[in-house]
Parts: C-alpha cells; sequence; structure tokens
C-alpha cells in the first residue's frame, strides 16, 4: 500500500513539474512569418509541442501578432482563423488536424442515453472517422467512395446551410468548364458553373453527395463531409465520343430553372459537325439557326436579333468589342472557331451588366492555353486553313494559346465565269492569342490579343481593306468565400480604307477608323441562397475619324477632304439581384443607369426649329473646345426577369428591359457593309432606346431527353435612323440632313425543340415574327410610305431550320441542315410617268414586294480518327455538300430598262450545289 500511494504521489508530481496548464500565460510577438515559424516560436516560449503535417501549413501567407498574458487557446485561435486547421490541446502536447475536431467527451446520445457531465453537442450523432487530404484542390476523379472534408468543424452547429464554392476543370488540360451542372439531389439543390468553371451551392451540413452532369464529360460523383463554408475544386474527364455532342445547349436543367428567357449558349466544340459553305466551321454561322436570329441574305455580313438591325447587336469577344464580326463579304465569321470555347447570346432578358445595345449580346468566350502539356488543334479546308497551339508557362499557373487562320481564296475566284470577278481578288486573315496565369488561389490574370485583316478588289483599280484590332486584360480577385471581383480593360479599333489607283489624277486614298477603350469594375456578392448580386460601373471613351481623303498626286484635281473627329464618353452603372423568392419563384431585378456625354472638338451646326434640317435652316454654329461637353444623354435601364417553377421539368418565365444606344450604323446598304461608318449622338442625332416584352413556356422531357421551349416578344424602339433617297453618307460635314428619324416595332412567336444525346440529335427551330419601321415627319421629303409603318428590310414572317445529326457508330455520322425563309421585302417599279418632257420611273410603296422565298439543303458526312489514347494526334474529316439541291437563291434584285422596257434580274451567291473535304486534327 506504501509502494502504491508512493507511485502515485510520483506521478502526480511528475504532471505538476513537466505539464503546463491551458491557462498558462504566453507573452510572443511575431511579424510577417509563416505558420510554421509561428509555431516554432511558440515552442521556444513555452514548455509546448506540436503534432501535426507540415504540408497542411504550405500556403505562404506571412501573418503578424502581438500577444501579452495570452493562453495557447487564444493564441491559436487567431492563428488558424482563416484555414481549415483546429487543435487539440492534452497538457504540454498541440495536436493539429485539418478540417475535423479530436472530441475528447462523447455526444449525449452517443450510447443511447444522456449524460448530465456531457457538454459536447456532436452534428451528427456518433463520430465518424474520414480519410483526410492534404488538399482538395486536385481530386482524384476516379474514386468516387472516398469522403472530402470540406471547411472546419466546429463543437458546437453554427448554422443549418453552409456555402460550398469551387471550380470545375477539364482533367486533360486544366482549362475551366462553363455551364456544368452540379447538383446535391439529397438536399434538393443545384447550380451551374459561370464562364469561369466556378460554382456556388447551399447545403446542409453533414455528409452530402454531389454529381456533376455534362454533355461533353463524363459523369463525376463525390462524397463530401461538410463542416462550415468551403471550396471543394473537381475535375472531370471528356467524353470518348465526342462525335455527336450536342451543339447547341439551353443548358437543360438551366433552361428551366433560371429566370432570364431567349438566352442560347452555343458550344464550339461540337459544331464541327454541322455542314456549312466551303466546309468553314463558324459559331456566329450557327446562330442564324437558332429562333429569333436572322440576316438580311445569304452572304450577308451582321445580325437582325428579334426585329432589330444589325448594329444594335453587342459582340463581344473576352469583353472587348468585335464590330464587324465578319470576312470575305459574311462568308465568315471574323473569329478563329478553334480559340472560341463558347458563345452565350442573350436575344431578351439582357443583364445589367451589359450596355450600350437595343437588340442583343453575342458574349464570345476563348479556350483557356493548357496548364499541363503542349496541345493543339486546326483544320485545313478548300479556301482556308487554320492552326491554334498551347502550351503551358508555369505548370499549373501559367499558359499561352495562341492561333491563326489564313485563305487562300484566290483560286475560286479565278474559276467563275464572270471577267470582273475573274480578275477580282479577295483575301483575309486573323491572329489570336491569350495568356492566363494563376497568381494565386485569390488572384489570376487573362490577356487577350486580337487581330483581323480583310482585303478585297472588285475592279482592277480599287482595293477594299479593313480591320479589327482587340486588346484585354482582365484581373479575378476573389475577396472571400461570398465576395468576387473583376476588373476588365479593352480597347477595340475597326477601320477600313478604300485605295483607288487610276492612270488619271483622280487617285485617292480613303479611310474610316473607330476606336474604343472601356474599363469595368464588376462585382459579385453572394449574400446567401436567397440573394445572389452583381454590381458594378463602366465607362467607356470613344474617338471616331468619320472620314478622310487624301489625292495620291499632287497634281489631283481631288481636294483633300478632313470631316471632324468626334468624341463621346459612355458611363454605366448596374446591380441586379437574383432572388430566389420561394423554390418556385425565383426573380432576377436590375437595373443600369446609362449616361452619354459628346465632347470636343467640334463645330454643331444650330438648325431653325419646326423647319426640316437643311443649310438654308442652319442659324448658327457653335464651335466646342477639346473635351468640352457638347450635349449629355443619359437613362434609366431597367431590367426584370420572373420564372415561376411548377416541377423540375417545367417552367415560365416573364421579362422586360429597357436599354440605351448612342452609337449608331450608317449605311445605305440592305446588308451591313465593310464601307459602313459609324456616328455618335450628338445635338441634332438623339440616341437608340427601346423597349422588350417577354414570355416563355419551357419544358424538359426526360424520358425522350427533349427540350422544348416557346417563346413570345413584342419590342419597340424609338430614334432608328434611316436615309433620305440618294443620300451621302461619306465624308459629308452635314451629315444629319441626309437622315431621317424614326420607330420601329417587332413582334414574334420562337419555337425550339432540342434533343441533346442518343443516336439522333440536333434541333428544330421555327419563328413567325414581323419588324416594321415608322418614317413619319410634319415635311413630305422626310415621310416614307406616307408616315405609316412598313416592312423592314430584314423583315421575313416564316423562318424554319431543322439541324441534324445521326450516329451510325462510335465513328461515323450523318449531318444534315434545311433552311426555309421568307423572302425579304423589296420596292418594285411599277410604272412610269412624263414631267417636264422628260420619262420618270414610278416606283412602288418601299418594301411593299417581296424577293423568292429562301430555302437550302446542306448535308455532310462525318468520319472520326479511332479513339486510341496513345497516339500523334486525333483527326475528324467532314465532307459535305452546301446547297445540295442546287437553288437559285436570290441575294438581290435589280432593275435595268433596256429598248424602253424595265427588265428585272436577280443576282446569286451560290446557285449550284458547293462541295468540300476539311481535314481537322488535335494533339
Amino acid at each position: 500500500m506504501q509502494k502504491l500511494l508512493i507511485t502515485i504521489l510520483l506521478i502526480l508530481f511528475n504532471q505538476l513539474l513537466f505539464s503546463q496548464n491551458d491557462n498558462d500565460l504566453i507573452d510572443i510577438e511575431y511579424s510577417n512569418i509563416n505558420k510554421i515559424s509561428v509555431i516554432n516560436k511558440i515552442e521556444s516560449v513555452s514548455n509546448y509541442k506540436f503534432y501535426f503535417q507540415e504540408d497542411w501549413l504550405e500556403d505562404n501567407i506571412l501573418i503578424s501578432g502581438n500577444f501579452k498574458n495570452k493562453t495557447i487557446n487564444e493564441i491559436l485561435i487567431l492563428v488558424f482563423e482563416d484555414t481549415t486547421i483546429n487543435f487539440f490541446i492534452n497538457n504540454n502536447k498541440v495536436i493539429l488536424t485539418k478540417n475535423s475536431v479530436i472530441y475528447d467527451k462523447l455526444a449525449d446520445n452517443y450510447f443511447g442515453t444522456n449524460s448530465a457531465n456531457s457538454s459536447i453537442k456532436l452534428k451528427s450523432g456518433k463520430p465518424v472517422f474520414f480519410q483526410q487530404y492534404d488538399s482538395i484542390n486536385n481530386i482524384d476523379t476516379k474514386n468516387a467512395e472516398t469522403i472530402t472534408l470540406v471547411g472546419k468543424e466546429s463543437v458546437n452547429l453554427e448554422s443549418e446551410l453552409y456555402t460550398l464554392s469551387g471550380y470545375i476543370k477539364n482533367n486533360k488540360n486544366g482549362e475551366a468548364l462553363s455551364d456544368v451542372t452540379v447538383i446535391v439531389r439529397k438536399a434538393n439543390a443545384s447550380s451551374s458553373t459561370d464562364k469561369d468553371g466556378y460554382y456556388t451551392l447551399q447545403l446542409p451540413s453533414g455528409m452530402n453527395i454531389i454529381e456533376t452532369e455534362s454533355l461533353n464529360h463524363k459523369k463525376a460523383i463525390r462524397k463530401i463531409m461538410v463542416y462550415s463554408n468551403g471550396k471543394l475544386n473537381i475535375t472531370i474527364s471528356e467524353k470518348i465520343n465526342q462525335l455527336n455532342e450536342v451543339i447547341v445547349k439551353g443548358k437543360r436543367k438551366q433552361n428551366i430553372r433560371a429566370a432570364i428567357t431567349g438566352v442560347t449558349t452555343i458550344d464550339a466544340e461540337g459544331i464541327k459537325n454541322i455542314p456549312l459553305v466551303l466546309g468553314e466551321r463558324d459559331v456566329l454561322k450557327v446562330a442564324l439557326t437558332i429562333p429569333g436570329i436572322k440576316t438580311a441574305g445569304e452572304g450577308s455580313a451582321g445580325f437582325n436579333v428579334r426585329g432589330g438591325k444589325e448594329d444594335q447587336n453587342l459582340i463581344l469577344l473576352d469583353n472587348g468589342t468585335i464590330y464587324n464580326p465578319a470576312h470575305f463579304f459574311g462568308f465568315f465569321s471574323a473569329i478563329n472557331p478553334y480559340t472560341v470555347s463558347k458563345v452565350d447570346i442573350y436575344k431578351g432578358g439582357i443583364p445589367s451588366e451589359f450596355g450600350g445595345r437595343l437588340s442583343s449580346v453575342f458574349d464570345i468566350t476563348s479556350k483557356n492555353g493548357n496548364f499541363e502539356k503542349f496541345a493543339g488543334e486546326g483544320g485545313i479546308g478548300p479556301v482556308t486553313s487554320n492552326i491554334t497551339v498551347s502550351t503551358p508557362i508555369i505548370k499549373d499557373k501559367a499558359s499561352i494559346l495562341i492561333g491563326g487562320r489564313a485563305t487562300y481564296s484566290g483560286w475560286i475566284l479565278r474559276s467563275l465565269k464572270d471577267e470582273k470577278l475573274k480578275n477580282s481578288e479577295a483575301s483575309f486573315y486573323d491572329l489570336f492569342a491569350k495568356y492566363n496565369h494563376k497568381v494565386n488561389k485569390n488572384n489570376s490574370i487573362e490577356t487577350t490579343l486580337y487581330y483581323s485583316k480583310d482585303a478585297y478588289s472588285i475592279s482592277s483599280d480599287s482595293l477594299y481593306k479593313y480591320s479589327n484590332r482587340l486588346m484585354s486584360l482582365k484581373w479575378k480577385h476573389a475577396f472571400n468565400e461570398k465576395n468576387k471581383g473583376e476588373l476588365n480593360i479593352t480597347n477595340s479599333q475597326y477601320k477600313f480604307g478604300i485605295d483607288y489607283d487610276s492612270n488619271n489624277l483622280n487617285a485617292f486614298d480613303f479611310g474610316f477608323k473607330i476606336n474604343e477603350s472601356q474599363a469595368v469594375l464588376k462585382f459579385n456578392y453572394l449574400k446567401n441562397e436567397k440573394h445572389k448580386f452583381t454590381y458594378g460601373i463602366s465607362s467607356k471613351l470613344y474617338n471616331i475619324n468619320p472620314g478622310t481623303l487624301n489625292p495620291k498626286d499632287s497634281k489631283s484635281l481631288l481636294l483633300p477632304i478632313n470631316i471632324d473627329n468626334e468624341k463621346g464618353l459612355e458611363s454605366a452603372g448596374f446591380i441586379s439581384d437574383n432572388y430566389k423568392i420561394t423554390k418556385k419563384i425565383l426573380l432576377d431585378f436590375g437595373v443600369r443607369y446609362s449616361i452619354f456625354m459628346a465632347l470636343g472638338k467640334s463645330t454643331q451646326k444650330i438648325y431653325q426649329e419646326g423647319l426640316p434640317l437643311s443649310e438654308a435652316t442652319v442659324i448658327e454654329e457653335k464651335e466646342f473646345g477639346n473635351n468640352k461637353i457638347i450635349n449629355t444623354s443619359s437613362g434609366f435601364e431597367p431590367r426584370l426577369a420572373l420564372r415561376y417553377m411548377f416541377n423540375e421539368d417545367f417552367s415560365i418565365k416573364a421579362g422586360y428591359d429597357k436599354t440605351f444606344q448612342y452609337v449608331h450604323l450608317l449605311s445605305s446598304n440592305t446588308t451591313q457593309s465593310p464601307t459602313d461608318t459609324w456616328k455618335l449622338s450628338d445635338l441634332n442625332v438623339k440616341p437608340q432606346s427601346g423597349q422588350q416584352l417577354s414570355l416563355g413556356l419551357f419544358k424538359n422531357l426526360n424520358y425522350e431527353d427533349l427540350e422544348l421551349s416557346l417563346e413570345g416578344y413584342y419590342k419597340k424602339s424609338k430614334n432608328i435612323l434611316d436615309y433620305k433617297v440618294g443620300a451621302n453618307l461619306l465624308l459629308n460635314e452635314n451629315l444629319e440632313t441626309e437622315l431621317l428619324k424614326g420607330e420601329g416595332k417587332s413582334y414574334g412567336v420562337e419555337f425550339l425543340v432540342k434533343k441533346s444525346e442518343g443516336r439522333l440529335n440536333g434541333w428544330l427551330g421555327y419563328t413567325y415574327s414581323r419588324a416594321f419601321i415608322k418614317l413619319d415627319s410634319p415635311f413630305n421629303d422626310e415621310k416614307v410610305n406616307n408616315g405609316e409603318y412598313f416592312a423592314a428590310n430584314f423583315d421575313k414572317p416564316h423562318d424554319f431550320s431543322a439541324v441534324l445529326n445521326y450516329k451510325f457508330t462510335q465513328r461515323y455520322s450523318f449531318s444534315a441542315n434545311f433552311i426555309y425563309q421568307t423572302g425579304r421585302p423589296i420596292t418594285y417599279p411599277i410604272g412610269k410617268y412624263n414631267y417636264g418632257n422628260a420619262e420618270y420611273t414610278l416606283y412602288s410603296d418601299r418594301n411593299k414586294f417581296r424577293i423568292p422565298d429562301y430555302y437550302r439543303l446542306d448535308v455532310g458526312v462525318n468520319i472520326e480518327g479511332n479513339h486510341k489514347l496513345k497516339k500523334l494526334a486525333h483527326s475528324f474529316w467532314n465532307i459535305s455538300v452546301y446547297n445540295l439541291l442546287g437553288r437559285n437563291n436570290p441575294y438581290s434584285i435589280y432593275f435595268v430598262t433596256k429598248e424602253g422596257q424595265v427588265k428585272a434580274y436577280k443576282t446569286s451567291i451560290f446557285g449550284i450545289p458547293v462541295p468540300t473535304i476539311t481535314y481537322n486534327f488535335k494533339f
């Protein structure tokens, strides 16, 4: 008994001698050192010994602190405050754990009985032991059974719901993946990744199972234990067979759940199956098969979206504006398809962050470079060839992507029968480069450079040339789990010129240029599960050189002309809230306030009120110095979208948006032309404004994998520009005297059915729509059609398109397109009359008649190389026939008077079948 008592006393003495009480006070000071250094310093000034895995703390974050008479518990709470590290103190031992907590007491109900002495309340009853990971940034996608710990566990339950966020990337090249659906069925929660691959979800604490759904990638399943707010980055694999993946996506789940109507996403990877003219992939040409998007004719540049004019579309490439999106008279888009990741098209419900155009936004996102290894792809066709390569600069941190495309179309022109065209020339090329750098987990930088140039000559003495140039810089920063921001700085330039080189003294150079520089500061704030805010400010500076003409010869009969430059500043503030009122009702409400200031240096003419604008009615000329404000225009632009979801597969949506446009396209052609010019609003030209109402029904049929949508819209616009007969729009110092101001209205119904997967996939679209314009004035010479509404040049009531793919095997498929459109309006001569001993032609009301209807069938056979993983490159062949039926679709109709009779002639672009073969490769 005595020996036992001595032993107990020795043990107690040893504990008192060598242990340190949790309440012992410590003095410690440190500055700009990492956490491992802090731990070493604590060990040096106390008897505590730490046990941990060093790579848990290798985050390179430097911290500072100054503690006087503080306990070890107080110090460590602050040291590990913003980490997933927990700690457990046992005498003089400090044990660190990642995510989870070490409990020294059992839960009240652990053995099924209550214990009055137990004060710990476990989140999920009995404790569960998990495998811990040093990092959740690179998850093994093949192991769906592994449980990943997310967040930092606390002893007491702090919240019912926590925020899970992260990025979803391609495990092959590290590229961020957009439009991937993330689902947690137990919590009835879902989200989709944005264009940066980012997602966010509200989840309950405890065990959750996450699933990903993507058309082009395999499903991934993750089991996670949610302790608090945290991140989970997931990498997923591409599907082996991508031959007939869906081409146009309405975001299958999102088309039901999202509030905004009229949104379509085109995935650039899928369009390789669609047979297009001369075998060229083209994301913007595919857009023309979507209901509500048209063009005035085959081979036309520009788009008419829901009855809007060509200048009413904001076309963005990595946030920079593209003013002319076409190559080769509109046959090809000006953007290399191999550098494009996707295109988001907003036909209605335009988000408040976008402004400056009335009808639509084409938001083109380019691909990121490969962060893992050198890779590339390209294509060789009968008219163009292109190549795109990417490589990591710093593995997993920085990459660069470079692409180029050029044409060798001379042989086509030389093969034509028309002598003028046979002796003409046409060429184009475009270059693209993008650099991505992941600075750290909270910061990344992205830079894009783009340039395109076209040159063509219809006659031997004139050379027309035009070019686009774009530069953009994006800095993205994550402040915390709920707040993200990005700064975008862009510069865009479009210019064209005419080089007229005759053998006489009339040779000249003509040039036009528009340049814009823009800065946008945007923030995203995830307040909670119900509110997601987007807000920011933007400012854009325009500089326009309306035109210069310089004679080439000093003895020329021509005089130099230099029209005064135009300058304007467009600024805006915007905010929107995605408000989840209930599970069934979602409201997306935003507002944008824009203000435009026309700036000097400029001379503005003041005209007498109540009289038509002409040189005879000028009463004053005002001079404005450099950067002096000439005129200010502004307006509120509300954006509203409301969704009611009947069930997971059926919803109804309504939307309203108002927009302003301060820059105008001047064109006297039926379709957009490279020689069209742009003009800013000023004292005599008011900004355009528009309002649109939309309503839509959206239904998914899961058993057939079908998406159905039916959308209707009504739109009105004001201050739409048109032109007097015989107007001179180039090098005109009194341009406002040639303009007519009018109103526009349009309405329509759009039906779309899509099948995303299976042997047969594609979509069918039909649109019934009308587009009208009214040019009314108190003065007869400024009226058109007696001031009544008449059909716009692009009014085509019936528009049907079918894009279908049928997969025979994993490698072979057949594709077909069929397009039908009502012929566009035209003005015909209907008679003659004599006046003043001269004979004149009498024309009908403007656009009273129509050219013949348009229809076209294209077919293609797609052959994909074998799917061996270890091969130098994967190949893909496309053999197609454009206009299989040889339909001689009229592009235009013109009239010639011969022998006293007026005869009509029509021109066509492709009146015969055009076969092509294209070889594509990817390595």
